[in-house]
């Protein structure tokens, strides 16, 4: 399987057509790991982002991963999942030239300077100069495969084809074998995902391509010298466990990397701002607290540490509030109600994040005697990371204004269907409103929406620092009044 590849752009008209004009424009061969260390010291000098789009990694992971490509190693990602493995490694995509002459019709991708296969050595003899030469753009360049029980030999090195047989060529003529994803990879990048998932006989098949770097098919006597750069991403749980890997394999990867979650609260937003596809508008501190929410399920002793809590858990509680949001503003406009003096924007709410604790339940491993209570817990965590968002950017705020208010006796009704005129009416003009919404990076105009959220956010922070009541009635609304 090969990563989904952008629109390919035609090859430049001026590229050299044939054999004889390649080696006139001075074009010289390398090998894919050449090129890829080449490239990156190009981009270094250049002060260029080697990896495009990897977030939290610039310090620890990627040091690392270019030591790596300078030496010219093959390398293992070791991770939990959701740390961006996949992701870092199909970047490497970017380090490759952006067109590299092959021999045209080549199933192996061959140099016109370098052919490996005995028909294509001939080809090359036969024509010289006028040999055709075609451009290969490097998103075609790069092999995955998902590592999976039923993942064969012949699928990944290849095996006889029996229709080439068929037609009358001999057993022992190499041009009866039909390749595999690896050796069709050659001049680019392979990855295996998931490796300890191969069986060991498979992954025996890939000791040559690793170390003598070429290919046995069964009975032939052929070798095929491959130019490839392997790389492999694996859960450590599964790397470690005996059995799981062949240790001549592993001893042939030249670099081990360890990846990990972002580091800290900063590092996280920006993944989720980077990733998320948000249909409504998300202010910074829902964000925050879905950031901390999903550092909260990561760290806690009710989830089982060994499976790890993946970055796409914060991006789909992101995505999921911001559909909350959008929800809710689908359902206003057909209610017509009478604050509504023009239809609700979508702007996601602190209380929109409790939808995440049924949802996304299905995405954290718990601990075996947690059975029952997943709900429960992450409902807990998401109320301790909406608690510390609350002190980190309104504490010390003098918020006497909203508890006053409700220490005269109203009661703020709000929930997933209250529109914001009538949550702003409930409110009326409330002292350190205005320096609230400020704190909240919400600036002097916020729109209604906006001030709702806002509005939200200080009286449930209020109330789980417990400065203020809370009460949920059988329709669904949140009434806030009281003391805590």
């Amino acid at each position: 399987m090969t990563a989904p590849n952008p629109v390919i752009p035609a090859p430049p008209a001026d590229l050299p057509g044939t054999l004889g004009a390649l080696r006139a424009a001075g074009h010289r061969y390398r090998t894919v790991k050449q090129e890829l260390r080449d490239n990156l010291l190009a981009r270094m000098r250049a002060g260029a982002d080697r990896f495009p789009g990897i977030v939290g990694y610039d310090d620890t992971v990627l040091p690392e991963v270019e030591r790596a490509l300078l030496a010219g190693h093959d390398m293992v990602l070791l991770g939990e999942r959701g740390q961006g493995k996949t992701r870092l490694i199909r970047s490497l995509v970017g380090l490759l030239d952006e067109w590299t002459p092959v021999i045209a019709g080549s199933a192996l991708n061959e140099h016109p300077l370098h052919p490996i296969t005995p028909a294509s050595r001939a080809l090359v003899a036969e024509a010289g100069d006028d040999l055709p030469v075609g451009w290969l753009h490097r998103s075609m360049r790069y092999g995955e495969k998902l590592a999976t029980p039923d993942t064969s030999v012949g699928d990944l090195i290849g095996d006889v084809d029996p229709v080439r047989l068929a037609q009358g060529r001999s057993l022992g003529d190499p041009e009866t074998i039909h390749f595999g994803l690896v050796p069709r990879t050659n001049r680019g990048i392979f990855t295996v995902n998931e490796l300890p998932d191969l069986a060991e006989r498979i992954q025996v098949a890939l000791l040559n391509v690793l170390e003598e770097r070429d290919i046995q098919v069964r009975g032939y006597q052929l070798r095929l010298p491959l130019d490839l750069f392997l790389v492999a991403s694996a859960n450590p749980e599964d790397y470690t466990n005996r059995g799981r890997i062949i240790t001549p394999l592993k001893d042939r990867f030249g670099a081990e990397v360890r990846t990990h979650y972002p580091v800290d609260l900063e590092l996280e937003l920006a993944l989720i701002r980077q990733e998320a596809d948000l249909v409504a508008e998300v202010p910074e501190h829902v964000l925050e607290v879905l950031a901390r929410f999903a550092r909260a399920v990561r760290e806690s002793p009710s989830v089982d540490p060994r499976s790890g809590v993946s970055a796409r858990f914060a991006i789909a509680a992101a995505e999921t509030v911001a559909a909350a949001a959008l929800r809710r503003a689908g359902l206003l406009a057909a209610a017509d109600t009478p604050d509504q003096v023009r239809p609700e924007a979508p702007v996601a709410r602190v209380g929109d994040a409790v939808s995440v604790t049924s949802t996304l339940r299905g995405k954290v491993e718990f601990e075996s005697g947690e059975e029952g209570r997943e709900v429960e817990i992450l409902g807990h965590l998401l109320r301790t990371a909406t608690a510390e968002t609350f002190r980190a950017r309104l504490g010390g705020l003098d918020l006497s204004g909203f508890t006053g208010l409700v220490a005269e006796g109203t009661v703020i009704e709000t929930g997933e269907l209250v529109g914001s005129a009538e949550l702003l009416r409930q409110v009326g003009t409330v002292p350190g409103l205005a320096k609230a919404l400020d704190r909240l990076g919400m600036g002097d105009a916020p729109t209604p929406e906006e001030a709702a959220a806002g509005v939200e956010f200080v009286l449930e922070g209020l109330h789980l620092t417990r400065r203020l009541g809370k009460d949920v009635t059988d329709s669904g609304r949140t009434r806030y009044g009281g003391r805590g």
